[in-house]
């Protein structure tokens, strides 16, 4: 029987996602320690992390290493702390826990109870704060699978569950220059979030409100606001750009046109209701893939 992570995977069970790549998921504990206790899982169920390959293991805590400094910006904190504890669910996984004091770590406290419009703004706010790395640059070292001594060691452990490699983010041009064009560029509102590209295949029922919320990682009936793209960005790309610069200001204007000419059907999409509010720009690029970024929009 899978277990209740491997549903959460397969989308038979909701979640508040964090973050997700070809073979992570992080999402937020629904029984936490503290607000913003988030969950790193292995997409594929292994029971025992120590039963990991080791490059798939180091794989787990690269992301992990993400996650967590999504965690530390978005929660007020001093450290997130990392525990190991393996009894619970038996599907591999790791805890990240904001922590401001040892105490925090005990996971014999009580369990709080967050609601769950908190939990959406928690899971959003964190999301937008997981730095979007390309495996190999000098900012995240390579992933270990994507090694020639990754591979063999993958082989060597575990034969039967090779499988084909899927293109790296690097063969993904509109993904590579989206890259470009939002690097080191937030969105600023009454607070500020960076613009982390994103790329997604175009859901098979067309872009409704719940397959909307799905890409998000918000729940299905989560409210969907839609605005134009020259309008979301006008304060940013006004001639001297929301913080009177005019640099950044002309950066924003070439994203804009990037998303206006290059995609088609760009629109931003916004989620929910402050006081921070996730919010995805999607345009549709070849293949019918969806291409743009999302950040945070705080309201208060």
């Amino acid at each position: 029987m899978p277990s209740i992570f491997s549903r959460i995977v397969s989308g038979e069970l909701p979640a508040f996602k964090v973050a997700e790549d070809e073979h992570h998921l992080a999402f937020l504990d629904i029984t936490p320690l503290v607000e913003g206790h988030t969950l790193v899982i292995p997409k594929r169920e292994v029971d025992y992390i120590f039963d990991m390959p080791p490059a798939e293991l180091a794989a787990l805590h690269l992301f992990a290493q993400r996650v967590a400094r999504g965690v530390k910006a978005a929660v007020p904190c001093k450290r997130v702390g990392v525990a190991v504890i393996g009894l619970e669910v038996p599907h591999a996984h790791i805890h990240l826990i904001p922590m401001n004091n040892v105490s925090d770590m005990n996971f014999a406290n009580p369990k709080i109870k967050v609601p769950e419009q908190r939990q959406n703004q928690l899971a959003a706010a964190i999301g937008a704060q997981v730095p979007a790395v390309v495996s190999g640059t000098a900012a995240a070292p390579t992933d270990p699978r994507d090694t020639k001594g990754g591979r063999e060691t993958m082989e060597e452990s575990e034969p039967q569950a090779k499988t084909t490699k899927p293109a790296a983010a690097a063969n993904d041009p509109a993904l590579a220059q989206l890259r470009e064009l939002t690097k080191g560029l937030v969105y600023m509102s009454e607070g500020d979030a960076p613009l982390e590209p994103v790329s997604f295949p175009a859901p098979a029922g067309g872009l409704t409100d719940a397959a909307l919320a799905q890409l998000a990682g918000l729940p299905a009936d989560t409210q969907v606001e839609k605005q134009e793209l020259t309008y979301f960005l006008r304060n940013h790309t006004a001639d001297n750009g929301v913080l009177g610069n005019p640099e950044l200001a002309n950066r924003f204007k070439a994203l804009q046109m990037y998303l206006k000419q290059e995609l088609s059907g760009t629109q931003v999409y916004r989620f929910g209701t402050g006081p921070q509010v996730l919010v995805l720009v999607l345009g549709e690029g070849e293949g019918g893939k969806l291409h743009g970024f999302k950040t945070v929009l705080t309201e208060t």
